[in-house]
């Protein structure tokens, strides 16, 4: 995930502009960053072009979509599928601050609001 990050954070780039992206003390191994970029490559998360003789890579998924099959699997695997299962684990880890429940409890308000006037007008 950290690799695809620098990905989509320098738009395009080589494997060395990739792994020189991250502080130096943080740089992932060369020949790893290479490996994870042919895997992503293969699950159709990047893409490569040649220019000369380095390989320049570049996003084919944004982030959202990543997000939102992150969320996805983690329901498939955990929680019984439970969304609920989730928000419940969540709140229960004391991991959310009060302001963010505030804030979640705003966002479903206006999510049922946008879900009961799209209802309405279809």
């Amino acid at each position: 995930m950290r690799i695809l990050c620098a990905v989509w954070q320098l738009g395009s780039a080589t494997v060395d502009e990739i792994v020189n992206s991250f502080p130096a003390g943080e740089r992932p191994n060369y020949k790893t960053t290479q490996a994870f970029l042919r895997i992503m490559e293969n699950k159709g998360f990047v893409r490569h072009t040649a220019r000369g003789r380095v390989f320049v890579f570049a996003a084919m998924v944004k982030k959202e979509e990543v997000d939102q099959r992150s969320v996805e699997a983690l329901l498939a695997q955990n929680f019984g599928g439970s969304a609920t299962g989730l928000f419940v684990n969540l709140l229960e880890s004391d991991a959310v601050a009060a302001g963010d429940i505030a804030a979640l409890e705003k966002m479903i308000r206006d999510y049922k609001k946008r879900k009961k006037s799209a209802a309405a007008e279809g």
